[in-house]
């Protein structure tokens, strides 16, 4: 499904008054007060400070010399010592070395002087002072430091919880209990339902929740009431915040937006005074929508959650969720969505009726729904008359909403630095190939590693040509691209919603067919096929635990269920041991039929490694060209039926 535009609606704050509107100049005046309070305060300082000097004589600086030979001419009347700096009054004026002259002068005696000058000063009748050179500060400086920061401090907090409860916050720490909730406006709603492509079942089930926002009457008429709470369940990217946002557009209403994160905080009952005060506001605003991002960060089941304290934060949080839903009447016009792409952990009291009692599915969009989002994507993209849209949506199953976004922005940009005018369908390609495959990377590889991968790489390719049931091999480089030495790029023809025992046999056939390639051209494996062992691992895994494809565990699934913490596994070591042995004749059995075929083929192994050695990249038209194998001769034989295999 499509993604939320860009920019979002600016949001604004509400408050419990809403017919009450905030003073938004009274901080500005507060603030302007005390600016000019401090001006006038500077001001009368300088200009004292000005006129003091201006009413006495400068002082000027004269040479140690100077000053004997004006003590010794009789011309010194006084002077002061601080430490080895003296300052002192003449009868005559003296001058400095820049000419100024002056009664007042200021000199240094340097440490090294040996002359007795208290005996001249005596001898001339001057009179002589003295000061401390470190000088205690004064009474008030030393109280003024000591206390002073406590005093700011509390005058501070006096301060600042007088202007909360003013507000109605309850005191300064009563800013903690409020919601964090952003307000978007209902009367200019950014997304609607035009927005959202992809999943038209999903949109019809909330059309439900919209029409009641518009018209609560036609419902309560006969005593009809619309769920309390919906939950939207989907993998990440599909779109549910955007659902959310399209359903207030639709509706016209307020929508309180938060992450189910921001309730929590390290202070014990900051979330749950926020849950009240998001309810209180919604419920002042009514008709309005209350959404809550990522429900699993708080609502997780207490019964599976690991608790070290009796009663923590999250709990809290959650209960007051709890309650706050049992609280108000679903009359009152206040719908509680939320989304999450964990519903397996949420907790059973969330799920009940009265609560999230609907749940709306949000699955990825199939072949025409990508499509769709592809074309809310492109409005204000300039497309090329080459560029079509549905081919697109055919080469990319399994990407959702932001998938699609991201691709449109990625072929974009690409068109851009090539100088276009348009977007093309070679830009569109490049496109999937640096989402799907990864970007690519300049790193310099001998010819032995070019070699081995190429093989490797033909191994998988060709294996895609021969297995029945596997997906169509699109395009293969021995090119490095993200974390890969080679790409091998297999596209299924149409969306797969339903897997047979064949194609995932088929999937790990062509998985190990780069192993099986290295083996038989080199005798020996390398750690390229790491990733391809992690898929069939996983696959084999699957088909034992919870898809019953092995005959010896029979029809059983034995998944961990809601992977709970120290969860008691629902099953014996015996079954365990068989389940392992089980994993490992799946794989061994797939590993020999690559081997077989890679055997049996080895000519055209050769030749596809060659064509990628020459040209790095090879796209489906040329593979088959190199091969010899035309499409309709691709995947002839069948792989045996599994009561073919012998396997008991």
């Amino acid at each position: 499904m499509a993604q939320r535009p860009p920019g979002p609606p600016a949001a604004r704050t509400p408050t419990n008054t809403p017919d009450k509107k905030p003073d938004l100049l009274a901080p500005m005046r507060t603030v302007r007060f005390w600016v000019i309070l401090a001006i006038l305060f500077i001001a009368n300082v300088v200009i004292s400070n000005l006129a003091f000097s201006a009413s006495q004589p400068p002082t000027v600086t004269i040479s140690y010399n100077a000053f004997l030979d004006q003590v010794n001419a009789g011309n010194v009347v006084s002077v002061t010592s601080t430490g080895e700096a003296i300052t002192g009054t003449t009868k005559n004026a003296v001058k400095d070395s820049s000419g100024t002259s002056s009664t007042k002068f200021q000199t240094q005696r340097p440490a090294f002087a040996t002359d007795d000058l208290e005996a001249a000063l005596q001898q001339h009748k001057v009179v002589i002072n003295a000061k401390d050179p470190n000088p205690p500060p004064p009474v008030w400086l030393t109280l003024l430091s000591s206390f002073g920061p406590a005093i700011l401090i509390v005058a501070a907090f006096l301060y600042f919880s007088r202007r909360a409860a003013s507000a109605g916050a309850g005191g300064i720490l009563g800013a903690f209990g409020q919601s964090r909730a952003r307000l978007y406006d209902a009367e200019r709603p950014s997304v609607t339902f035009e927005d959202v492509a992809g999943i038209d079942e999903v949109k019809a089930d909330l059309q439900e929740v919209v029409d009641f926002l518009r018209e609560p009457q036609k419902y309560q008429r006969l005593g009809g009431t619309v769920p309390k709470g919906v939950l939207l369940i989907g993998a990440p990217g599909t779109g549910k915040t955007l659902l959310a946002r399209a359903v207030a557009g639709e509706a016209k209403v307020p929508f309180f937006s938060i992450a189910a994160s921001e309730f929590v905080e390290a202070i014990v009952g900051v979330g749950a005074s926020r849950v009240r005060d998001l309810f209180a506001k919604a419920r002042a605003a009514a008709p309005a929508i209350i959404f809550i991002d990522e429900l699993d960060a708080i609502g997780r089941s207490r019964a599976a959650a690991l608790r070290i304290g009796g009663n923590d934060e999250q709990e809290q949080t959650l209960n007051q969720i709890l309650t706050e839903m049992d609280g108000f009447d679903s009359r009152e016009g206040v719908i509680v969505l939320a989304a999450t792409n964990r519903a397996d952990v949420l907790d059973p009291a969330l799920l009940r009726p009265g609560r999230f009692d609907r749940r709306v599915t949000v699955q990825p969009p199939d072949r025409r729904g990508r499509a769709a989002i592809l074309r809310i994507h492109t409005r204000k993209v300039p497309l090329a008359p080459d560029a079509d849209l549905d081919q697109v949506a055919s080469q990319t199953p399994g990407l959702v909403g932001a998938d699609l976004r991201n691709l449109v922005n990625e072929a974009a940009l690409g068109a851009a630095r090539k100088g276009e005018a348009a977007v093309t369908m070679a830009d569109f390609a490049e496109a999937i190939e640096k989402t799907l495959l990864g970007s690519e990377r300049k790193i310099l590889l001998s010819d032995q590693d070019r070699e081995r991968i190429a093989f490797h790489e033909s191994g998988h390719a060709l294996l895609g040509l021969l297995v029945p049931g596997a997906d169509p091999v699109k395009k293969v480089t021995i090119v490095p691209r993200g974390m890969a030495l080679g790409v091998t790029l297999q596209s299924p023809v149409d969306d797969r919603f339903n897997y047979g025992e064949d194609y995932l046999r088929a999937r790990m056939v062509g998985a190990l067919g780069g192993r099986a390639a290295e083996r038989l051209v080199y005798g020996v494996v390398t750690t390229g096929a790491e990733n391809d062992l992690q898929q069939v691992t996983r696959i084999a895994h699957e088909m034992v635990v919870r898809w019953g494809m092995s005959p010896k565990v029979g029809p059983l699934n034995f998944s961990d269920g809601d992977g709970a913490m120290f969860q008691q596994r629902p099953y014996s070591e015996a079954t365990a041991s068989l389940i392992d042995d089980e994993i490992r004749r799946i794989a061994e059995e797939c590993q020999a039929e690559a081997e077989k075929l890679l055997a049996e083929h080895r000519a055209q192994l050769d030749a596809l490694a060659r064509a990628l050695l020459r040209n790095d990249s090879l796209d489906e038209a040329e593979i088959l060209e190199v091969t010899g194998i035309s499409s309709s001769q691709a995947k002839a034989p069948a792989l045996p039926a599994p009561g073919d295999r012998g396997r008991g």
